[in-house]
């Protein structure tokens, strides 16, 4: 059963205003309901680590990330160390030119301390202010961040829903793409058809990803590469570190170091 979807809108939002700043610190494991905004929302995470869940998947945002959620999508945000989560609520008129899906976005020191500036603005926004103009650089600047591969989509496929269940409860499961179409009852082929379609990816690529989602939310919980290197399927910390250096560009120590720098 699907959980019901609340409409929450910002504190303080009125007709006249642009934008919505809002700065709250949250404890591990603390997690918003399943809600939606008629606003677009810009989330990034000063200090700590958060999974965010929408109808097309799952992102993972470090503090050197940041994510977009268009309005009227449904969101849900997890928790996965204290976390100084930092939003900007952005009005359908400022919009123009923005991505039309959740994405996750590098953050440059630029674009940082913009939207953080941003959350700082006391409402109303209105046109023709210095605090319109700072959102019209903010938004402007989105649209020269990289995307970054932090997304696991969730498949709209009865047929795979239950395989992709299975894998990200136990990421270590090492069938192969063979035997998992054997346990469907349909042909490997049909497998990597269905999984394209519905993702974007095949079937080894989206596990992978399933794979690497879970060791980043192990990861930012403190646990040690040996053991999420292990419990995510792979034969070494060596050759975990070797994906994940492939994924980054730098081993997870360096990876979540960062965070610290990030802070303040």
């Amino acid at each position: 059963m699907s959980a019901e979807i609340e409409m929450i809108e910002p504190p303080l939002l009125t007709s006249d205003t642009l934008m919505i700043g809002k700065a709250q610190d949250y404890p591990a494991g603390h997690a918003t309901p399943r809600h939606t905004h008629s606003t677009a929302q810009l989330i990034y995470g000063n200090a700590g680590v958060m999974r965010v869940i929408t109808a097309r998947g799952q992102w993972i945002v470090p503090p050197t990330r940041a994510i977009y959620i268009p309005p009227g999508h449904w969101h849900e945000v997890h928790m996965l160390s204290p976390a100084q989560m930092r939003s900007v609520y952005v009005q359908q008129p400022a919009l123009a030119g923005m991505p039309q899906q959740c994405c996750v976005l590098a953050v440059t020191p630029l674009w940082r301390e913009l939207l953080l500036a941003a959350v700082r603005c006391p409402p109303p926004v209105l046109p023709g202010t210095r605090a319109a103009r700072l959102l019209a650089l903010l938004l402007e600047e989105v649209e020269v961040l990289e995307t970054l591969p932090l997304a696991l989509p969730t498949p709209d496929d009865d047929l795979l829903a239950p395989l992709c269940r299975a894998l990200q409860a136990q990421p270590d499961d090492t069938r192969s793409s063979d035997d998992w179409a054997a346990w469907l009852g349909v042909d490997v082929r049909t497998l990597q058809r269905r999984f394209q379609r519905a993702t974007g990816m095949n079937f080894g690529a989206w596990r992978r990803q399933a794979r690497l989602m879970h060791a980043l939310a192990q990861l930012a919980a403190g646990t040690r590469v040996l053991d999420v290197a292990l419990d995510a399927g792979y034969a070494s910390p060596s050759a975990f570190t070797a994906m994940f250096r492939r994924q980054f560009g730098v081993v997870p120590s360096v990876f979540f170091g960062l965070q610290e720098e990030a802070s303040d």
